[in-house]
């Protein structure tokens, strides 16, 4: 199980530095509308109607908690230890994450092409208690993510909606793990929003 997570750690972030390479954009358009992200630009003769070559945007990161700062997806009580100390059966506070948001715009023609889905996933490892237990295992905790789609408006202005599903664990976190565990609902629980996001200015890099 911790196999099968690390490979499909390892897919999304290749996934999300292919986006990033075939997402970049042309800043200096003089038909463009500059944001954080890149540009608004209309469709040109050279965009296909489906999977143009900028379809595809995103970002991946990873994140090392140092000892005492652990990343606490909200999974286990915060007195965790006093329910069996180094040996707690309920460890989930994470050493590791690796996250990233993977946009898709797969219409480059007519009105479809201000539209896109997207995904966020963020993937937990980690076997730590606080106060207790602190280690460098990469033992799978699990997965939060959400995803949705949206619309560009106009400068800078896009519509969202978005589904955050509860957390997911993975391989033995699977279960119950004693009286300091508090379910599923994770850091967010589940929820859905619709939402409208202004991006401005220009990125240096």
């Amino acid at each position: 199980m911790k196999c099968w997570a690390c490979l499909l750690a390892l897919w999304v972030l290749s996934s999300i530095g292919l986006a990033q390479v075939s997402g970049s954009l042309n800043l200096q358009d003089d038909n463009s509308s500059n944001s954080s992200q890149g540009s608004w630009r209309e469709a040109g003769p050279e965009d296909r109607m489906f999977f143009p070559k900028d379809m595809l945007w995103g970002w991946a990161q990873f994140d090392l908690a140092p000892p005492h700062n652990e990343i606490d997806p909200n999974l286990c009580a915060g007195n965790a230890y006093a329910y069996g100390g180094v040996n707690a059966p309920c460890n989930m506070f994470a050493r590791y994450m690796l996250s990233g948001i993977l946009e898709v715009r797969p219409f480059g023609r007519g009105p479809l092409r201000r539209f896109m889905l997207y995904g966020a996933p963020a993937f937990l490892f980690g076997k730590n208690v606080p106060k207790t237990l602190y280690t460098w295992s990469w033992d799978a905790i699990g997965i939060e993510h959400s995803w949705g789609a949206g619309i560009y408006l106009t400068k800078g202005f896009e519509f969202r909606i978005t589904q955050h599903f509860l957390f997911e664990r993975l391989g033995a976190r699977d279960k119950n793990l004693g009286q300091a565990d508090l379910g599923n609902n994770g850091p967010w629980g589940r929820y859905m929003s619709v939402g409208v996001r202004k991006t401005f200015g220009t990125r240096r890099w």
